[in-house]
């Protein structure tokens, strides 16, 4: 997989940085916690949001088990709609076959859609280094490519940036990609959104080709769906002669009536709407040169790690995710270390679970990412397709540390345990045998108990890797067995 951020450190390292920039923090937590109110009052109003959260759970997990057919079925379904479906294993494959048929066209220019497809692959550099240029016109994307930096939200790449400098970035930066900002430009909302407005629709109005991702594709009817709150994407999507759409295989549902869930769901989750202000739906191309829609179509299904992520029975669950972004804005973690920290374009607790799967846990980067949490469960909590995001962690962890059989490039083979992991490993070695044998266990406790005012805040050596963030717990003067024998022993049906 690509879109890892080349030169970025593990996740520890990245958050210990991010957490001393007191602006960053201030950012995101008035972002986070607008957004997470937002959205809390908006499902409130939805009186069967449990049964709609389980019902998109099955859909996907329905799809996911005969995906083979299910994308059998789009591809010719698009066929018949006058579409061409390109089939792309990885990263490099994908980008070969978007920079081709760009190039077939004699264009040097795309407008794109906000696509985290496109994003994961490296798609805009692949296209920079074959002459093409690529221009994003979702507004927050717009802000990061002129700011020259990285998403670091699913819903918001740019969340990281204040008015200030949003301001300061379309003054210095607009005018060497087209149209420049005013020179007198404020921080207002109504100004900046006005000079992106003028800035993009230049392009959108010169554009041959335009390049998208894909919120969901209907098998039945081979109808892609995107669904979007500015309008910049419905301009991509319609005005261009030629588009292509990169999308994830995982993204397919089976029938029209599985879009009803999610249509529900999804907005409610991200923007917290009810529903998005622009949803797109094509199928196949037009023929008229009057009529909305390109004349031509291509459709690049993307594995890139999907079939091996949907060979972890544990692991697979990742691939119900929707980009809805809601488990990264009540995220403890992400909202003080947001997102550039996680290396990926796949920031928060999703990212953590989602880019070891699709790139490994080889690098240092995606070995740590499992540990990128505190396991509290908020994530789950909001998932609209209820992905268990804690029990992948530790499922991953577990596979960080002890390594052992996986898929990878649609092979099964044996991971060693990931280096720097000894000293876990052996803790839970002694675990397991002192939890095993109950009276070594007793006796440990009790020597534990007699011994607590030596016992170190911290722990020496390897332990302080895990002690350096957090207090020991304090032992008790007497264990929990004891306490219960000398005061319940033999009374109250005690056993």
């Amino acid at each position: 997989m690509s879109g890892t951020f080349v030169g970025m450190p593990a996740f520890p390292k990245a958050a210990h940085e991010a957490v001393r920039d007191a602006t960053l923090r201030g950012n995101l937590r008035h972002a986070t916690r607008t957004i997470r109110a937002k959205r809390a009052k908006a499902v409130a109003e939805v009186p069967d949001w449990a049964a709609l959260r389980e019902a998109g759970k099955r859909i996907k997990d329905h799809t996911l088990r005969h995906l083979d057919r299910y994308l059998v079925q789009l591809e010719e379904a698009v066929t018949a709609a006058g579409g061409t479906v390109h089939w792309a294993a990885d990263a490099d494959e994908a980008n070969r076959i978007v920079t081709r048929l760009v190039k077939e066209t004699g264009e040097s220019e795309v407008v794109k859609v906000k696509s985290m497809a496109t994003q994961e692959i490296g798609l805009n550099e692949a296209l920079q280094a074959a002459g093409i240029r690529a221009y994003e016109t979702d507004l927050a994307e717009l802000i990061v490519q002129l700011g020259k930096d990285r998403p670091s939200h699913i819903l918001v790449p740019a969340i990281h940036r204040n008015r200030g400098e949003i301001r300061d970035i379309f003054r210095d930066e607009m005018g060497a990609w087209g149209r420049p900002a005013p020179e007198d430009l404020t921080d207002t909302p109504a100004e900046l959104a006005e000079a992106a407005r003028l800035h993009l629709r230049e392009k959108f109005l010169r554009a041959k080709v335009g390049v998208s991702g894909a919120n969901f594709m209907v098998a039945e009817t081979g109808t892609l769906v995107v669904v979007e709150s500015e309008g910049n994407g419905r301009m991509c999507l319609t005005l261009p002669e030629t588009l292509i759409s990169v999308v994830g295989i995982e993204k397919v549902v089976p029938t029209w009536r599985d879009l009803e869930v999610f249509l529900q769901t999804l907005p409610r989750s991200s923007t917290a709407e009810r529903m998005n202000p622009y949803t797109s739906m094509w199928t196949g191309t037009t023929d008229s040169r009057t009529a909305d829609g390109p004349r031509v179509f291509h459709l690049v299904l993307l594995d890139n790690g999907r079939t091996d992520t949907l060979a972890d029975e544990v692991g697979r669950q990742a691939l119900r995710c929707i980009r809805c972004s809601a488990c990264l804005n009540v995220c403890p973690v992400y909202e003080r270390a947001g997102g550039h920290a996680y290396g990926s374009v796949y920031p928060g607790p999703i990212g953590a679970i989602l880019s070891p799967q699709l790139r490994g846990t080889a690098s240092e980067i995606d070995a740590s990412l499992p540990y990128a949490s505190s396991l509290c469960g908020a994530c789950y909590e909001v998932c609209p397709v209820a992905i268990d995001i804690p029990e992948v962690l530790v499922h991953l962890r577990e596979r960080v540390v002890q390594g052992g059989p996986v898929v990878r490039g649609g092979n099964r083979v044996v991971l060693k345990p990931a280096k720097g992991h000894a000293a876990e490993r052996a803790a839970m070695r002694a675990a397991r045998w002192a939890l095993t044998r109950p009276g070594a266990l007793r006796t440990g406790q009790r020597l534990a108990s007699r011994t607590r005012r030596f016992h170190p805040r911290t722990l020496p050596g390897p332990g302080r890797a895990w002690s350096g963030t957090r207090d020991l717990p304090p032992v008790p003067a007497e264990p929990f067995r004891d306490w219960w024998q000398r005061t319940r022993g033999g009374k109250d049906g005690a056993k």
